[in-house]
C-alpha cells in the first residue's frame, strides 16, 4: 500500500524544559494537524481560519453523525461515542437533572502524547467538540481534566480567547481540574472524584458517569482526541469524513510511536495503513517486536506487526488493541524481559496504594519477574504466573488488570528469551531502557486534601542492601512485605529496587529496624 507522506510538521515547539512535544507527522491530508507547520499553536482566530466555523446540530442530527462516523472513545476502551451521548440524553430527561461534559486530557503514560499535542497545538479542536456536546444536552458545566503545566496553561487560554469561564450567571461554566502527574490519573472515576472536589483517586464504586458524574449530574465523559475528531466530522459530514480510512473504521487516528525509534513521533494516519509503514516513517521497524496499545497493551510479535494494519478488526484479529494509540518498537540488541522488567517496576510504583491487588500484587509480580530473570528458575516463573492470577480482576480501578496482562504478554511473547533465563544464564542482551519512563506526581494522601492542592515532589528512592553486613535476618520482609521478598537462602532479593511514595514510610521503619544495619534506602538512580 503506497500511501504519501507529509514530512515533520512540528516547527520545534517552544515548550518547558522537560516538557517538550514530540515530533508531529502525517500520513496523507492532515485534520487534526492541519496548520501545525505554519504556527506552534492555533490560537482562536488561526483556528477558524484554519478551519473553518462549527455547524449547528440537533442531538438527532449529532447522534447519527457519531454512528455513521464510527467514533469510539480513543482513550482506551473504544467505546462507541454515540451510545454515550444517547445515554446521557436519557438518562438528563429520565431523571430531569442538567447535564455536564468532562473531558480527559490526562496522559499519565509517557508513551502516550496525542492529547498533548491536542491540547497544547489545538486546544480549540477539542473544545469545539465539547461545546458542542454541551450545547445539544444543555450541560451546565465543561470541565478539562490536565496534568501539567503546560497542557492547563493552552486550554485556560482557549477558553479564555472564547469567553469561557468560572463566572456566576453564565449558561455553561467551564473549568480546569489539574490532577497529579500518575498513571492513574486517566481513569474517569478517578477524574470525576477530583473534580466533586474528593481525592484523585478512584473511589471502586461501579457507578455509570452517564447516570451520575460530576455533581450527580448525567455526564458525557470522554477522551481529548475523541471530541477533536467529532469536531472535524461535525464539519466535514460522515461521508467526506469516511473517504478516508478504513471502511469500517473510518478516518484517522493519533498514534504515539516510541521505543526503539530515532525520537518520539506521533502521527496523524489515516485507519487501514500498515503498522510496518508507520514505523518506518519513524525510523523504525517491527524489530523483535511491537507493544501497541502502551503499557496496558500487549506485545505482538515481528510477523504479526509486518502485516496488521492500524485498524481495530486488524489488531482483535492477533489479540491486541489500539488501545491509547502508542506503537513502541524493540531493538532485536536489546533483552525484551529486561525492558518489560522497567515498566513493571514503574506501573507497580504508580498504583494509587489503596487496593491489595495495586499495593501487593503489582510490586511482587516486578519482583518475581526480576527473580525470572537472574535465574530463579521454573519456580520463580510458575509463582508470577499464580501472582497474576491472584491480582486479575480484583482491583478498584483496571491498573492492576492491565499491568498483569502487560507482564503476561511479555514472558508469553519472548519465549525464547524466557528460556534462556529460566533454563540457563540469561539472554546475553543488554537492558538499556529505551521503552519510555518517566518520574511522576506521588498519590494524593487519602486521609486529606484536595484536587486543586500541589503535590508532594516525586520520590526517587530506592532500596539497597549492604552485603558486607548482611545477615539474613530476614526481619524487613516482616516490615515491608510489599517489596522485600527472601531469596531460597533467606536474604532479601531487593538490590535497587524503587520505593512508591505511599510506601515510603514502611521503607524508613523496614530501615531502621535491620538489626546489622545492612538496608538503606538512597536516592537517584534510574526509575
Amino acid at each position: 500500500m503506497s500511501v504519501p507522506a507529509i514530512p515533520d510538521r512540528s516547527p520545534a515547539p517552544r515548550s518547558g524544559a522537560g516538557d517538550v512535544l514530540p515530533d508531529v507527522r502525517t500520513v496523507g491530508l492532515p485534520r487534526i494537524t492541519a496548520g501545525f507547520d505554519e504556527v506552534e499553536r492555533l490560537d482562536r482566530v488561526t483556528h477558524l481560519n484554519v478551519h473553518g466555523s462549527m455547524p449547528s446540530l440537533t442531538e438527532g442530527e449529532l447522534l447519527d453523525l457519531a454512528e455513521l462516523m464510527g467514533l469510539r472513545g480513543r482513550g482506551g476502551a473504544g467505546f462507541p461515542f454515540y451510545k454515550k451521548l444517547k445515554a446521557v440524553g436519557e438518562a438528563a430527561r429520565r431523571r430531569g437533572t442538567p447535564t455536564a461534559v468532562m473531558v480527559n486530557g490526562c496522559e499519565g503514560e509517557p508513551a502516550c502524547r496525542k492529547d498533548a499535542v491536542i491540547l497544547r497545538r489545538a486546544p480549540h479542536l477539542m473544545l469545539d467538540g465539547a461545546l458542542l456536546c454541551a450545547e445539544i444536552l444543555g450541560a451546565r458545566e465543561l470541565v478539562i481534566s490536565v496534568t501539567r503545566d503546560t497542557n492547563e496553561q493552552s486550554v485556560r487560554d482557549a477558553l479564555a480567547e472564547r469567553g469561557l469561564g468560572t463566572k456566576r450567571g453564565r449558561q455553561l461554566r467551564a473549568r480546569i481540574v489539574r490532577m497529579p502527574e500518575r498513571f492513574v490519573s486517566g481513569e474517569s472515576s478517578g477524574i470525576i472524584s477530583a473534580a466533586n472536589g474528593g481525592l484523585p483517586l478512584p473511589p471502586g464504586k461501579k457507578v455509570s458517569a452517564s447516570e451520575s458524574g460530576l455533581g450527580g449530574m448525567p455526564t458525557l465523559f470522554s477522551n481529548t482526541e475523541t471530541f477533536t475528531q467529532l469536531a472535524i466530522g461535525a464539519r466535514m459530514g460522515a461521508i467526506r469524513f469516511g473517504s478516508a480510512g478504513a471502511p469500517g473504521e473510518p478516518g484517522t487516528a493519533m498514534l504515539t510511536v516510541s521505543g526503539s525509534v530515532p525520537r518520539q513521533t506521533v502521527v496523524e494516519t489515516p485507519t487501514g495503513v500498515p503498522m510496518s509503514y508507520i514505523l518506518q516513517m519513524c525510523g523504525g521497524n517491527p524489530g523483535q517486536g511491537v507493544l501497541v496499545g502502551g503499557y496496558h497493551g500487549a506485545w505482538i510479535d515481528p510477523s504479526v506487526a509486518s502485516m496488521v494494519t492500524i485498524s481495530r478488526e486488524s489488531l482483535e484479529a492477533h489479540k491486541a488493541t489500539l488501545g491509547a494509540g502508542a506503537l513502541l518498537p524493540l531493538d532485536p540488541g536489546l533483552c525484551p524481559l529486561g525492558e518489560s522488567l522497567l515498566v513493571a517496576q514503574w506501573l507497580a510504583a504508580e498504583t494509587a496504594g489503596q487496593c491489595g491487588p495495586c499495593r501487593l500484587g503489582l510490586p511482587r509480580m516486578a519482583g518475581l519477574l526480576q527473580d525470572v530473570l537472574n535465574g530463579g528458575g521454573q519456580a520463580a516463573l510458575e509463582q508470577l504466573r499464580q501472582t497474576a492470577v491472584a491480582v486479575k480482576g480484583r482491583g478498584v480501578c483496571k491498573h492492576p488488570d492491565g499491568s498483569m496482562r502487560f507482564v503476561m504478554s511479555s514472558i508469553n511473547a519472548f519465549t525464547d528469551d524466557l528460556a534462556a533465563h529460566v533454563l540457563g544464564g540469561g539472554c546475553g542482551r543488554p537492558t538499556v531502557g529505551v521503552l519510555p519512563l518517566l518520574k511522576s506526581d506521588p498519590p494524593m494522601p487519602r486521609g486529606g486534601g484536595s484536587a486543586g492542592a500541589a503535590a508532594a515532589a516525586p520520590s526517587n528512592k530506592r532500596l539497597n542492601v549492604d552485603w558486607t553486613l548482611c545477615k539474613g535476618h530476614g526481619l524487613c520482609a516482616g516490615v515491608l512485605p510489599e517489596i522485600v521478598r527472601l531469596d531460597r537462602d533467606g536474604y532479601p532479593d531487593i538490590a535497587g529496587t524503587p520505593v512508591p511514595p505511599h510506601l515510603d514510610a514502611a521503607a524508613q521503619r523496614a530501615v531502621a529496624r535491620c538489626p546489622a544495619l545492612a538496608l538503606r534506602m538512597e536516592e537517584g538512580g534510574r526509575r
